[in-house]
């Protein structure tokens, strides 16, 4: 298959996009945490269940705040919860945009690379017709066709 995908983008969309992202950037520079791989292990993020039990919990204090007990800041409480909520909308966004994002562009390298192996394989045969440079142009692209030689086979049966 060749040219599978098109880049549908204007100039305009791009310049766009590239803006849009870097006001996100500034957005949350000096609001969102960036924990390092030993503190994510001690916080870790709680599971589906652990959610659940939030949400219930916060649910009874929305609904029945006399059971609420007095040692939970509620005010810090909502708040987090909303910061949760919000991140978790948010983030789940960004990671199917993600996603999309990669899926295209693995699409572009697969077009690219096919593109490539063709001029690779034109420039092979112009070189064997004695066009002048491609021999040249070959030389330099067969390092990224390295050959390696197989290990010599042993009879298994010798003692």
């Amino acid at each position: 298959m060749r040219n599978i995908i098109e880049d549908q983008l204007t100039k305009d969309e791009k310049e766009k996009a590239k803006m849009l992202v870097t006001q996100l950037e500034a957005i949350f520079m000096d609001k969102l945490s960036a924990l390092t791989e030993r503190e994510r292990q001690d916080y870790k993020a709680i599971n589906e269940k652990n959610k659940l039990f939030v949400n219930k919990v916060w649910d009874y204090r929305q609904h029945s705040s006399v059971l609420s007990s007095p040692d939970v800041d509620w005010k810090e409480f909502e708040k987090d919860y909303n910061a949760r909520v919000f991140t978790e909308s948010l983030l789940g966004r960004i990671e199917s945009l993600a996603y999309r994002l990669e899926s295209t562009k693995i699409l572009h390298d697969y077009d690219n690379y096919q593109d490539a192996l063709n001029d690779y394989s034109y420039s092979q045969y112009s070189k064997g017709a004695g066009k002048p440079g491609f021999t040249e142009k070959v030389a330099e692209l067969k390092q990224f066709f390295a050959r390696t030689k197989s290990a010599p086979k042993t009879d298994e049966t010798e003692e």
